[in-house]
């Protein structure tokens, strides 16, 4: 029996942790920190678990969480680098779905994310949570990443062109929509209803905070630095992320579809949370919406040269709380379907 703890689940990426976690019976939710909510049952704030979880919200310096065999961050950044070194020193593994472990390069991420890095120690060894690419890593380690939403789609989306050298890395266009659920659950008024429905519309369009993570990601299988133009969107839906990716084809490389289509199931075909689609099919939100699965598709547009790839995931499950319970699978040996099996919501 694992026994975890969750900091700061009061949030989306919280309750969806709760969500999976608890009908499991290989794993103990044995303390779940809030300090607004300390004391209060936990069915009372969510009311989806009444019955199915007895627990309530405990302070977040609980001796309870140095006890825990996992300890998952479902924080803002900037909570995670402050107390992590206590737990790590302990013996506990980390998974942390803030971004405060993602980015190698420390200055680079006090640049994004405007605040001193309070535990640049532990970057170093902490492994980046994307199991179709760092499965064996994730195996022994004790500090996970868990990537962003959005780097998580886009990079799924161009891993296997950039791989298998055919596209051009200086010349990438990843064009993606998000529903409301990925600004965090928080009172702000572009959130509101009435002014997110009925209308798109591009945000952070001088710079995201993924964009510096996606693109240390997608160089590590480029010649050379990848440059990459990202454009988010929100859109009026709860939850779900549709990436539509560009991707120049190398000169001097000549590509079909047949072939681009056969690199992508080719290079996913043991990947259980990756749902390559047949020639001629396209992904949707609605078709992941719940599940930890990412559904891409792949075609090519012969009068651009230009490869063109649909990403689409939950933005909640794959895109955050279902692939940090994959990396906790990993890391305790299970199976890594374990809790994740879920048929995506329709409609």
């Amino acid at each position: 029996m694992i026994k975890a703890g969750i900091i700061g689940a009061t949030g989306y990426t919280g309750i969806e942790l709760l969500r999976l976690l608890v009908p499991r019976d290989d794993v103990e939710i044995s303390v779940i920190t809030s300090r607004e909510l300390m004391g209060t049952a936990v069915h009372k704030h969510f009311p989806n678990l009444r019955g199915h979880l007895d627990l309530a919200f405990s302070a977040p310096d609980s001796e309870l969480l140095e006890e825990c065999d996992v300890v998952f961050y479902a924080t803002p950044h900037g909570v995670a680098m402050n107390s992590v070194a206590a737990l790590l020193d302990k013996g506990v593994r980390v998974i942390d779905l803030s971004a405060d472990f993602r980015i190698k390069d420390i200055a680079l991420w006090e640049q994004w994310y405007n605040t001193t890095h309070s535990c640049p120690e532990r970057v170093a060894d902490a492994v980046y949570g994307l199991p179709e690419v760092n499965r064996e890593a994730i195996k022994s380690a004790q500090l996970v990443a868990v990537p962003g939403c959005y780097p998580t789609a886009i990079q799924l989306g161009f891993l296997p062109l950039l791989e298998n050298k055919l596209v051009d890395s200086q010349h990438l266009i990843a064009d993606a929509k998000s529903g409301v659920s990925g600004a965090g659950r928080k009172a702000v008024e572009d959130f509101l209803f009435c002014e997110a429905t009925e209308s798109i519309r591009a945000y952070a369009i001088s710079g995201h905070r993924h964009h510096p993570e996606i693109c240390q990601g997608l160089s590590r299988f480029s010649e050379e630095d990848v440059k990459l133009t990202f454009i988010p969107h929100l859109t009026p839906m709860i939850r779900g992320i549709l990436a539509t990716l560009y991707a120049p084809v190398k000169s001097g490389i000549v590509v079909t579809i047949e072939q681009l289509q056969s690199v992508f199931e080719d290079r996913y075909a043991d990947e259980p949370f990756v749902d390559v689609l047949p020639q001629g099919e396209v992904p949707a939100t609605r078709n992941v919406k719940g599940s930890n699965t990412c559904q891409i598709s792949v075609t090519y547009s012969e009068h651009t040269n230009t490869v063109v790839v649909l990403s689409a995931e939950d933005n909640l499950v794959k895109g955050a709380s279902g692939q940090a319970i994959h990396n906790m699978n990993i890391m305790f040996g299970l199976n890594e379907l374990a809790g994740l099996q879920n048929i995506a919501l329709l409609p």
